[in-house]
């Protein structure tokens, strides 16, 4: 795990969470159980809290910071796709953020919300629970689904169970 403390303030992991050793949590930052936090993610609580929530996955590549004196909350067994950059502050339980998507100052996500990839949540934007929205500025798109959720609920899992996998079995380095 690459964790670091800055400014006397250091991240706490919460049990069963995976933290890749490829990934730099910074400060203060606080990660539920059973969460995953991927390869090449930045979570940057240097000057403000990042609160993650149980059964999250951080994918590869995000980065997420908080804003002076501020705080990102993120909820519990949310996705957040690779590659996103988030500056939110607050992603509800059970919402889905797509990969490359960008959730800038102050941005608020209802629960089961589901942000399309690529899509811009623009600054002090809320995006109310279960909707999808797409876009740049994001736009409501339609209501979520039945099958969105069943979805969602299969790809949160697998989530979970890749970071039990990984704390189990651990990567090895080929030379």
């Amino acid at each position: 795990m690459s964790l670091y403390r800055f400014a006397g303030r250091e991240p706490v992991i919460g049990a069963g969470s995976y933290v890749s050793e490829l990934a730099m949590v910074i400060g203060d930052v606080q990660i539920g159980e059973n969460s995953y936090i991927g390869h090449g993610a930045i979570l940057r609580g240097d000057y403000g809290t990042i609160v993650i929530g149980s059964g999250t996955a951080i994918e590869e590549g995000t980065v997420i910071h908080a804003p002076p004196c501020g705080t990102c909350r993120i909820g519990r067994s949310v996705t957040v796709g690779h590659g996103a950059i988030i500056h939110a502050e607050d992603i509800e339980d059970y919402a889905v953020i797509g990969m490359g998507a960008i959730l800038s100052l102050h941005a608020k996500v209802g629960s089961w919300a589901i942000i399309a990839e690529g899509s811009v949540v623009k600054s002090h934007q809320s995006v109310p629970e279960k909707v999808v929205v797409a876009g740049n500025p994001a736009r409501i798109m339609r209501n979520v689904e039945p099958r969105d959720i069943e979805f969602w609920t299969w790809g949160k899992q697998l989530y979970v169970d890749l970071a039990q996998q990984y704390l189990r079995n651990g990567m090895e380095k080929i030379d």
